[in-house]
């Protein structure tokens, strides 16, 4: 930072947040004596925050109202003089390498205080059982910050705080019967990633603001869910141990403001309610891996809005139901690991333009692919197998563009932003052989896999046009023909798995021009002749070419 910044007396507010800065902070800032506001979040500042802080004389004990330096690389300790600014209202330090211990001795003249953001650090919080803290925040971010086992009980004192996260924070206690006295302008609430235990109340009563955000996964809550305010936007119960049915989800005639439903890794049961008509605004959908049975019901195809439907692992039977052709906005259907029979409805390549991902794995599906799939142009991860489908495999598959585009975006996720909800997507997959949960790359893996199905004649030409494909897996199936010689062009593959067909002929020399590929099985084949030289193909074992 220039040092001409330590010549303006008169400055009361500086903001140079989302720039490359490098280097500390400079000491002249504490000479900045009309200075109310300093905002250097999101650069590339580095070293301690003790120099500057520490400074006895700095004029920014009695001026300084709003500090924030988020998401930079600022490592040690937070000192203790933090608590000499008296007029502190945002004491943001988000984003940082800060270590160390905080204690009460920080905040003992904070009385102004409103925004306390000290999460993503590797900070630990030390306070007596009993501390009353000096201020009443509005905002507290905590998440990543070692609080301690015990449910902060200093929480009790703070009555209008709007947003609250402590996830990841090492409590393995039951949530006091106190905090549900909840503050009634509370919009936001992250408690995930601890070891939290016990039931929840019932809290369709208490009285919160618009478009609650509620995050309570990855926990050890159990017993049935409770009923949850109708205003609640984001419901996050996902990874516990919560049993019985979703009754909660039944109101007829009351609207309810859901946009975000996960719901995934429990044990919950029964029938699914046919209550969808009246979550119409539901957005992500996430009941994954429970044990739900009986028909998805007709209702769903309410869900005009939704984007991310993950069904499966369950046990669902009968037809996909015919509705889902209403919800054009899908981009993701997962009712994989379900007992689902039928064809494979054609409606999804007519209605569903922005499908992304399909997954209808382990399944009962059969009869021939619909020609209709291969107007999926967004296609990038298709997962038909082991099921009981048959015939050809189309030739127009190579209208599956999105397998042949690089991503022209800076995510590598599949994220929805919806309003008031943000939600990263996430998929279980058969990736190189074992199945695996993929989110933060999810967006860049581009996959095929029709394997143990009964498909027959020859793997179509069309397929090698797919050039951005890391996986093609057609395993076990009765394929017959030659493999074609322009296997080669699909040059980012990672794993090939022609394995158990009737594939006969040569390898193709090009197989060798795929320089990423790390898996290759042709097992169990009819194939003759030399086994093509080159880097990867030699590094492969034996046993990849056996019987063939």
């Amino acid at each position: 930072m220039p040092d001409g910044f330590g010549s303006l007396n008169s400055l009361r507010t500086l903001n140079l947040d989302g720039n490359q800065l490098v280097g500390g902070i400079p000491k002249y800032f504490g000479n900045l004596c009309a200075l109310e506001s300093l905002t250097l979040s999101n650069n590339n500042l580095n070293g301690s925050l003790y120099e500057f802080m520490s400074n006895e004389s700095s004029c920014l004990v009695d001026s300084l109202q709003d500090f924030q330096i988020s998401n930079n690389r600022f490592i040690g300790s937070l000192p203790e003089s933090i608590g000499n600014l008296s007029n502190l209202q945002t004491l943001n330090v988000a984003q940082n390498s800060l270590t160390g211990v905080i204690t009460e001795a920080h905040f003992s003249n904070l009385t102004k205080l409103k925004e306390l953001k000290l999460d993503s650090n590797f900070l630990i919080l030390s306070f007596s059982y009993d501390w009353v803290p000096p201020f009443q925040l509005d905002y507290i971010y905590l998440s990543s910050c070692k609080l301690g086992s015990t449910f902060p009980k200093w929480l009790q004192s703070q009555k209008n705080y709007n947003e609250l996260e402590i996830s990841d924070a090492g409590i393995s206690d039951i949530i006091p019967t106190w905090f549900w006295n909840i503050p009634p302008m509370l919009s936001h609430i992250d408690m995930s990633n601890n070891q939290l235990h016990g039931n929840l109340p019932d809290l369709s009563s208490s009285r919160l603001g618009l478009f609650i955000f509620i995050d309570l996964s990855t926990n050890h809550f159990y017993g049935s869910i409770p009923p949850f305010p109708s205003n609640v936007s984001s419901l996050d119960l996902s990874n516990n141990r919560f049993s019985g049915p979703v009754s909660f989800l039944y109101k007829p005639n009351t609207p309810m403001l859901l946009e975000c439903l996960n719901l995934s890794n429990n044990t919950l049961s029964r029938v699914l309610p046919d209550c969808w008509t009246y979550i119409h605004g539901l957005v992500i959908l996430n009941l994954a891996h429970n044990n739900f049975y009986g028909k998805i019901p007709d209702s769903i195809g309410s869900l005009v809005s939704i984007q991310i439907l993950h069904l499966s692992n369950n046990g669902f039977v009968r037809k996909m139901p015919m509705s889902l052709q209403n919800c054009s906005d899908l981009i993701t259907i997962d009712l994989g690991a379900n007992n689902l029979f039928g064809m494979v409805p054609p409606w999804i390549g007519d209605s569903l333009p922005n499908l992304v991902i399909l997954n209808l794995r382990s399944n009962q599906l059969y009869g021939r692919l619909p020609l209709s799939l291969c107007r999926l142009s967004q296609i990038q991860i298709l997962d038909l197998s082991l099921n009981k489908i048959e015939g050809t495999i189309p030739e127009c598959i190579y209208n599956l563009t999105a397998m042949s585009h690089t991503m022209d975006t800076i995510s590598s996720g599949i994220d929805v932003y919806n309003g008031s909800i943000s939600y990263s997507d996430s998929a279980s997959l058969v990736w190189r052989g074992r199945e695996s949960v993929l989110k933060s790359f999810l967006g860049l893996v581009k996959m095929i896999d029709l394997s143990n199905n009964k498909l027959h004649g020859e793997i179509p030409e069309g397929i090698t046009n797919l050039t951005e494909l890391v996986a093609l897996n057609l395993s076990r199936n009765n394929l017959s023909g030659l493999i074609t010689p322009k296997i080669g062009l699909l040059r980012n593959l990672q794993s090939l798995d022609l394995s158990r067909n009737q594939l006969y002929g040569e390898i193709p020399m090009s197989i060798s021009n795929i320089s990423f590929l790390s898996q290759l099985n042709l097992f169990a084949n009819n194939l003759s002749g030399k086994i093509p030289t080159g880097t990867q193909i030699q590094s492969f074992d034996a046993s990849a070419f056996l019987k063939s």
